[in-house]
């Protein structure tokens, strides 16, 4: 006979204590850490402002019911939206994401941080607009800790290997984060993550081939609403599930992590907002973002000779090889920007790359597809090592282009892009332009003047009240 089973409830997972003693108890004092959230405030938003020009993006915003309008409810900004907390994290996740141009972390798993801001600003904006005193500084709190937990659960645990989507990580990051906006006590906020992790994750079907499509760019939406639901389910004092990841055949391990248990590289504390790359220059996916710098850099050398290229060789990582090097036909822009045969062919013979070029009005330029297939990605163990190196995390790309005569150009490498923590001085300036144009996009230019002079006065900021930052985001 089988042992009987005991019906004692088991004390909480340590990986979903250690998240609540987490957003509970440490006191986030980097100056660095609150600098760069602070810049990735701006660019986040911004990111949502350009995505509000494609109809793809917004036919999925607003109200369930057309016409509903929440009182005091969250205001979604660059729109004239006001709904609950759940639908507008809905809203803001799926604009911050749409056009992938967001924040990036590159470890055993990948992910976008600061998809996290849809789950913390609305439920933020919705508590200020209902008589409690919410800061942008805990707005940058929050995001500090929503980056550390998606990032730190990231380093050494690789999602994607068993086919989950990376954004379970920003589930669970917002759930934690938005129930501490909640003022959830600690064992209520244990009951919250266990909810993250108990719920259905997001398979990686809509990001591979033949399956890539328009999902991805509003799966983390999705994700961190869901967050604000679980957190506001527990709130009312709903149980939990202690052992949610290590309960045998029944738990997250077990069930869909092939029974291995998560490992962590370092505690929980600021680490991944001030390390967190930005994308600046390119709406591609980060892998490729030192390949397109290449590819603009030789841009004037080849512009007049597409047509006499034999060969082009990207020496990368293993990662950028399994995530986006892409033969064969491209459906839709959620297609060509995870090609990074695509995202270097653009480049290379029109000098540059956008949100516009993945349309079909550019990829139907009978250049481009003759250019990808002469395109072909090898690994250099080197640049693999250097990107999975703390104290490096490159995204090294290297190109070689040869002619049909047999003369080649000298081989353009980047290892680092612009986005990156080591080019931080070179890069913020031209992040700030970055949200000065998305911003131009939106609003006259007396409220553009407001917004970008109160977010480049970073004490001021601080002090600002949630809701009264989000109206001068409204339309």
């Amino acid at each position: 006979m089988s042992a009987p089973i005991s019906n004692v409830r088991p004390k909480p997972d340590k990986v979903l204590t250690d998240i609540a003693d987490y957003v509970t108890k440490y006191q986030v004092t980097s100056p660095e850490a609150y600098e760069t959230a602070r810049y990735c405030l701006m660019d986040t938003l911004g990111c949502g402002l350009e995505a509000l020009e494609y109809p793809a993006c917004t036919k999925l915003l607003g109200p369930i019911v057309a016409g509903t309008v929440v009182p005091n409810g969250a205001k979604v900004p660059g729109t004239q939206f006001q709904l609950d907390p759940v639908q507008a994290a809905f809203n803001i996740g799926a604009m911050i994401r749409w056009l992938d141009f967001n924040d990036t972390w590159l470890a055993a798993e990948w992910g976008h941080p600061s998809d996290n801001l849809g789950g913390i600003l609305a439920t933020a904006d919705w508590l200020a607009r209902n008589s409690k005193k919410i800061l942008i500084k805990d707005v940058l709190t929050a995001m500090i800790k929503a980056h550390e937990i998606q990032g730190v659960l990231a380093l050494e645990n690789s999602f994607n290997r068993v086919g989950l989507d990376h954004v379970v990580l920003v589930k669970v990051a917002s759930t934690a984060v938005v129930s501490r906006l909640l003022n959830l006590e600690h064992d209520e906020i244990v009951n919250a993550v266990s909810q993250a992790w108990v719920d259905g994750q997001s398979l990686r079907t809509y990001r591979h081939a033949p399956n890539t499509g328009s999902r991805k760019s509003w799966a983390a939406g999705d994700a961190t609403s869901r967050a604000v639901r679980l957190a506001l389910v527990s709130r009312t004092g709903e149980m939990g599930y202690p052992s949610v990841l290590s309960a045998k055949t029944w738990g997250f391990y077990d069930v869909l992590f092939k029974g291995k248990e998560f490992s962590f590289q370092r505690p929980f504390g600021s680490y991944v907002m001030e390390n967190v790359l930005f994308k600046i220059s390119f709406p591609a996916e980060f892998h490729s973002q030192t390949a397109v710098e290449a590819a603009m850099q030789l841009h004037p050398a080849v512009k007049n000779r597409i047509e006499d290229i034999r060969r082009i060789t990207i020496r990368t990582h293993e990662a950028a090889i399994r995530i986006i090097d892409k033969k064969g036909p491209l459906n839709n822009p959620a297609d060509r920007d995870h090609c990074i045969q695509y995202m270097v062919a653009v480049p290379l013979i029109f000098g540059r790359l956008t949100a516009a070029d993945y349309e079909d009005t550019v990829a139907s330029d009978p250049r481009i597809d003759l250019l990808r297939e002469k395109i072909e990605c090898v690994e250099d163990p080197q640049f693999t090592r250097d990107y999975h190196d703390p104290e490096k995390r490159s995204i090294a790309n290297a190109l070689s282009v040869e002619f049909k005569d047999g003369k080649r150009l000298a081989e353009t490498v980047v290892e680092y892009p612009i986005g990156h923590k080591r080019r931080r001085k070179e890069g913020m300036p031209v992040l700030v332009e970055k949200f000065k144009t998305n911003l131009a996009r939106r609003f006259p230019s007396k409220q553009q003047k407001a917004i970008l002079e109160l977010c480049m006065d970073a004490e001021r900021l601080a002090a600002t009240p949630v809701d009264q930052f989000v109206d001068l985001f409204v339309i």
